[in-house]
């Protein structure tokens, strides 16, 4: 029987690459494809794949939160992550949220395969150039964004993206008054106190990507 698996980055180009590595497989067929962290969600609910190649840093809503949120409702999903970033904190933030993997973007032709094969196995799985973390010796950093609810890290990802409070509260389905409140409360945990700062941040940590 074969493995199915959901593509999950903003790129076409990443997404259509990963596609012909993995359908090469025999035993391995991609069932859908998505372009940011919201539609990964849907996607998911709607294919209920295997396997889940999820990049870290998507619009809308990013690759650790779209993980946690599909975690939540289908624990039973393996989602390797993928990441331009392979730094000891965002591995462990990857792991924190429930994935079973992480490889690197410019090596994920050679490791795409062997992540899912891995995980399906019950492994997990680091790509080339990933330090696995001692997740049970090592105590979890504590990061800035640690500190946010998820309401709120969602909403500094669409600040930073450049959408309105009322574009945000429309998207969140609550008031105006609501996003405001999210808003002013993020900025004093990260102790930041205007946009081009906060769009600093979360390119630090990666919340968005340079395109």
């Amino acid at each position: 029987m074969s493995v199915t698996i959901l593509i999950a980055d903003d790129h076409a180009i990443v997404r259509e690459g990963l596609r012909t590595i993995l359908e090469a497989q025999s035993d391995m067929v991609v069932v859908g494809e998505a372009g940011d962290g919201c539609e990964a969600v849907e996607k998911a609910e709607l294919f209920r794949p295997d396997i889940i190649m999820m990049d870290i840093s998507m619009p809308e809503l990013s690759g650790i939160d779209a993980t946690r949120q599909i975690l939540a409702r289908m624990p039973a999903t393996r989602i390797i992550m993928l990441s331009m970033y392979h730094t000891n904190e965002y591995v462990i933030r990857a792991m924190k949220a429930g994935a079973r993997g992480y490889i690197l973007k410019e090596s994920a032709g050679c490791s795409a395969v062997n992540a899912v094969r891995a995980v399906m196995r019950g492994r997990q799985y680091y790509g080339e150039g990933i330090v696995a973390p001692n997740m049970k010796k090592t105590p979890f950093p504590i990061t800035p964004l640690d500190s946010l609810s998820r309401r709120e890290r969602e909403t500094l990802q669409l600040v930073v993206e450049g959408n309105t409070n009322a574009t945000i509260a429309d998207i969140f389905q609550v008031s105006i008054k609501s996003v405001e409140t999210y808003r002013s409360r993020l900025m004093m945990k990260l102790e930041i106190s205007n946009v081009p700062s906060l769009v600093i941040f979360a390119l630090q940590h990666g919340v968005i990507s340079l395109p």
